[in-house]
């Protein structure tokens, strides 16, 4: 405990009593318990304990040395959390009997980084969180928040901003508070959708970062009487929204490998190899980036209300093409395809993955795209292959790919599948009102 002390002691200066275990489930939902300060030796060596079965994804028994999940506390993690008075978060790791557990995403990766920690070389990305604020009208359905945030075309409008200026100072103190280092916030381009940037990070502290931005936004947003939502595509009729990586990566002298201003689009060799293993594996990331049956609303080619549609749907890149879903942009790789519904751990793992093994295999990207897709695809001009359509396609297809499976976790993959099987066959059982109105009567 002696090694715990001063931690333990600057901690209870700052009026804590209590940690916040925090870890993430397979579906990317934060979850834990409070427990007391005063034992941080046994949450960082031993952990806090979990029964493994009730956490979505463990695959762990209902008995037996294997059956309790363990929340290993990361001490340089722990912060005072601005929102509860007296409790600092904590980030942790999954284990069970005593050795980390596979499908636990953040073990997971950790594993992936590795490979390029051997290397010499740190991947950073920069999250692009977009979002809805929504509540339940008096008849009990979802609904945007801020009834006046109308506009046929809503991007940047500064009333809405005005409108939840309290909403969103909030949310500027406290991730200010948090050590975020905030570049904008601005209404989006769908009535009740608002983005968020903040500075990037290496992988591991940009996912984890990411979690306590959700966490910070649910508490905030229900504050003020509304519901901070990840769902991709809540509104039928406009843009959803998007979960964008901005990647690069630095070697051990801290240059930046996939740059290079003589290029193609500034990108070097290592750099379109890296894009040509993300839309080799698209297909099999869709499912690990877009894994819900609303992301592939989403991921359609359809028109919006405002006219305008960022949908990445047709694997692609080209230099500041957002219609593609890889774009490049100063140098670094823009991956367009995750959506906030998704576990970051594993995104970014599965994102990481993918390009590691286009760098590994040399291989070679299609002719990047200078053209807007959705102007070609109007003209009735052949079109790159697109996503998959629906959730049921993209499992098929991260099932196929052994390869990627196995680069980003096995074990993980597997438990990933079996649900996601199981959400879509939920999903295809449910007879939908646009059902009822389209057929009860039309036969």
């Amino acid at each position: 405990m002696q090694a715990y002390q001063p931690t333990i002691d600057r901690l209870k200066s700052q009026g804590i009593h209590s940690v916040l275990t925090q870890f993430c489930d397979i579906h990317g939902v934060a979850k834990g318990k409070l427990v007391p300060v005063d034992n941080l030796k046994e949450w960082v060596e031993q952990g806090a304990g979990f029964a493994g079965p009730s956490i979505w994804g463990t695959g762990l028994p209902r008995y037996g040395a294997r059956s309790e999940y363990y929340g290993r506390v990361q001490l340089d993690s722990l912060q005072a959390l601005p929102f509860m008075p007296g409790i600092a978060h904590a980030v942790c790791d999954g284990y069970a009997g005593g050795e980390a557990l596979s499908t636990c995403s953040r073990q997971m990766l950790k594993s992936v980084l590795q490979r390029i920690q051997d290397r010499g070389w740190t991947l950073w990305v920069g999250i692009e969180p977009e979002f809805f604020l929504l509540n339940k009208g008096q008849d009990g359905q979802w609904q945007v928040a801020d009834a006046a945030d109308q506009l046929d075309k809503p991007s940047y409008d500064l009333k809405a901003i005005h409108r939840n200026a309290a909403f969103l100072d909030e949310m500027r103190q406290t991730l200010t508070q948090l050590g975020f280092e905030l570049q904008q916030i601005d209404h989006e381009d769908a009535c009740g959708q608002y983005e968020i940037n903040y500075k990037f990070d290496d992988a591991l502290a940009a996912a984890d970062r990411y979690m306590l931005f959700k966490m910070t936004a649910h508490v905030v947003a229900e504050k003020h009487g509304m519901v901070f939502s990840c769902m991709p595509k809540p509104v039928a009729t406009a843009p959803g929204s998007g979960l964008h990586f901005h990647l690069s990566i630095t070697d051990a002298q801290g240059l930046a490998i996939f740059t290079d201003p003589q290029g193609a689009l500034g990108l070097s060799q290592q750099g379109h190899q890296f894009a040509a293993g993300l839309l080799y594996h698209a297909d099999a990331l869709s499912a690990l980036c877009a894994p819900t049956v609303n992301s592939y609303k989403r991921l359609a080619s359809s028109n919006s209300a405002s006219g305008t549609t960022w949908s990445p749907v047709w694997k692609s890149y080209g230099d500041n093409n957002r219609t593609c879903v890889v774009r490049t942009v100063a140098g670094r790789i823009e991956w367009r395809l995750p959506d906030p519904s998704c576990n970051v751990y594993a995104a970014i793992a599965g994102t990481l993955a993918a390009g590691l093994s286009g760098m590994d295999q040399k291989l070679v990207p299609p002719a990047p795209c200078n053209e807007d897709l959705y102007e070609r695809r109007a003209q009735g001009l052949a079109m790159p292959a697109r996503l998959p359509t629906n959730l049921d396609a993209a499992v098929n297809a991260l099932e196929a790919d052994v390869t990627l499976c196995h680069a980003v976790g096995d074990d993980f993959c597997a438990e990933f599948i079996k649900l996601k099987r199981a959400e879509w066959d939920a999903y295809s059982l449910q007879v939908s009102d646009w059902e009822l109105r389209r057929y009860a009567d039309a036969f």
